[in-house]
Formats: C-alpha cells, structure tokens, sequence
C-alpha cells in the first residue's frame, strides 16, 4: 500500500510540474494592477506577480499535505503499538 501511495504522489507532483506553466491566472483587480504598470516596470512586474499568487495558493495545500503526513504517520505507530501490546497480552495469557 505503501509503495501505491508513493507512486500516486509521484504521478501528481510530475503532472503539477508539467503543467504548472499553464497555472498562471490573475484576479480582475491584479489583472488592471499588471496593465496599468506594464508600461513602467515592463513585463517583469506580472511574472513577480503571477509567482506571488501561485506562492499564496500552494501554501495553505501545501501545509495541510504535511499536516497530515505526520497526523497519518502518528497514527500507524499508535496502532503498531496497540498491536504489539495486543500480542504481548496473547502471549501471557498462552503462558
């Protein structure tokens, strides 16, 4: 199961890659900001931009994912170890 997980977010995180060039949108008001300083700063000033909304939407996903990496990854040491204490228990009773 583990290695199916891997493989699945191995698969996602290329497709991202891939795609992340097409990724680049702006809001209306962002889209005025970039037209009205196209002009003075040049095109330079909507790529920092269009990476500033990108760096603002991937992080809240981004935090959740590790979030719950380790609330996952806790989660099946416990259970290892209720399963061990489990058998221990087997074990003195067999005795």
């Amino acid at each position: 199961m583990k290695s199916k997980l891997l493989r699945l977010l191995a698969f996602v995180w290329i497709f991202l890659t891939i795609t992340s060039g097409k990724l680049f949108s702006q809001c209306a008001m962002c889209r005025a900001s970039v037209e009205t300083n196209v002009n003075e700063d040049g095109i330079g000033f909507a790529a920092k931009l269009n990476t500033g909304i990108l760096y603002l939407f991937v992080t809240p996903y981004l935090l959740a994912v590790i979030i719950g990496y380790f609330w996952f990854k806790k989660s099946m040491e416990h259970k290892r170890k209720l399963e061990e204490e489990e058998l221990r228990k087997r074990r003195l009773r067999n005795i």
